[in-house]
């Protein structure tokens, strides 16, 4: 089980290997894209809903586009998305003001609210798991300092991602070795659990220090640095305009409205 969770846990980066065309775009183009869509989509007052809807075609866009698998982005959506339950599940009963009525049915505002809620929701973290899947976090990190993000921050958030890996093979190797010595379920209470967490706490420091006087003889400064070379295509400067132009147009203009008037003019 424990197997199946770390395979899962580096399963994303896996996936930013591929050789699409939205893989093939500089990190900095996927990254300003998305800070964009996720921008825009928050800036929706908390009552709207249908002027959501059209902001499904740009993660519909990045599943065709990069060939990434669905059931993943959609499983680790869900794995995150008891947050957002929460925060808003108590809208329906602060705010009970009818706002709409639906088939005779009234509708609070904190229903309406709540569905709001989720569906920024739903879009912001698939866009943001997708950026994931189509860009290694190495160079998620890497287009961050070319953005001018502080030197120290960006190595701190690229550490962070890296020893949470080391610290994952670290727990694995004590767990396998509680089981190999692990008889009818002995040793597996809590007192066991407890020497198991300060057993991992102290291998973890004493690799990490490894690992940096390591770094250290090889010529470590701080600074980070990369093989790759990067710089803006042409195809990188259509789709940042293209997604840009997109975002401006669905949050200026009524686009479902639009529809739903043309569609009852036409019957």
């Amino acid at each position: 089980m424990f197997d199946n969770a770390y395979f899962n846990l580096g399963y994303l980066d896996t996936l930013s290997y591929k050789d699409t065309f939205i893989h093939r775009l500089d990190p900095r183009t996927k990254f300003l894209s998305t800070l964009a869509f996720v921008v825009t989509v928050v800036s929706f007052p908390k009552y709207e809903i249908a002027g959501l809807m059209p902001f499904f075609l740009f993660p519909v866009l990045l599943f065709v586009l990069s060939d990434i698998p669905v059931r993943i982005i959609m499983k680790k959506a869900l794995l995150v998305s008891s947050f957002a339950l929460f925060i808003g599940i108590f809208n329906p009963i602060v705010d009970r003001r009818i706002a709409y009525w639906l088939l005779g049915i009234p509708v609070s505002g904190g229903w309406i609210s709540f569905f709001s809620i989720m569906i920024k929701f739903s879009l912001t973290i698939t866009t943001a798991l997708l950026l994931i899947a189509t860009t290694s976090f190495p160079e998620i990190c890497r287009a961050l300092q070319r953005l001018g993000m502080p030197e120290l921050f960006v190595s701190q958030l690229l550490f962070l991602y890296r020893y949470l890996f080391v610290t994952a093979e670290e727990t694995m190797r004590v767990v396998r070795a509680r089981d190999m010595r692990s008889f009818a379920n002995k040793g597996s209470g809590m007192k066991a659990y407890i020497a198991l967490v300060g057993t991992l706490f102290l291998r973890t420091v004493e690799k990490a220090e490894r690992i940096y006087q390591a770094m250290l003889s090889r010529g470590f400064t701080g600074s980070l640095h990369s093989m790759r070379l990067y710089r803006f295509s042409t195809a990188d400067a259509t789709f940042f305009c293209l997604t840009v132009a997109a975002m401006y147009l669905f949050r200026t203009h009524d686009l479902v409205g639009s529809i739903g008037k043309l569609a009852m003019g036409a019957f």
